[in-house]
């Protein structure tokens, strides 16, 4: 396995920043990572949000804004206390900038195991259509 390869896998969490704005919880938020797939008829967003489940996200769309946001639940200890830990745990937020193709009427979202799932339709007008050709 080169080094190029093992960099990419061992990426580290990366917190978001705020800009200015104030959070209501004084916790740490991540930026989820996150995969998009074009397909024929949709996009496809998979984002990676360890700790949350259809509880505890929350997606929004606001004018052309799509804001994902997963609240994780802070481990209770209580046998022992933690004194080392190399995994952050917070909470995880995106946003994304939508255009005019996706049919918003239409986005469906599940989760599983931490794997959030949208699915974007595309707009009637923004789907690939084949035209085709006569001869004279």
């Amino acid at each position: 396995m080169s080094n190029e390869t093992l960099a990419t896998q061992e990426g580290t969490k990366k917190e978001v920043q705020t800009s200015g704005a104030e959070r209501l919880q004084a916790r740490k938020a991540y930026i989820p990572r996150t995969d998009i797939y074009e397909l024929r008829d949709e996009i496809m967003l998979v984002a990676d949000m360890p700790g949350v489940d259809e509880n505890s996200v929350d997606i929004t769309l606001e004018k052309d804004v799509l804001t994902l946001e997963g609240l994780v639940e802070s481990p209770n200890f209580n046998d022992y206390q933690l004194s080392y830990s190399e995994y952050g745990v917070g909470d995880y937020r995106r946003q994304f900038t939508l255009s005019n193709e996706i049919d918003r009427d239409r986005i469906e979202a599940t989760v599983k195991n931490g794997v959030l799932t949208l699915r974007l339709p595309k707009a009637n007008f923004a789907k690939t259509k084949k035209i085709s050709v006569k001869s004279l």
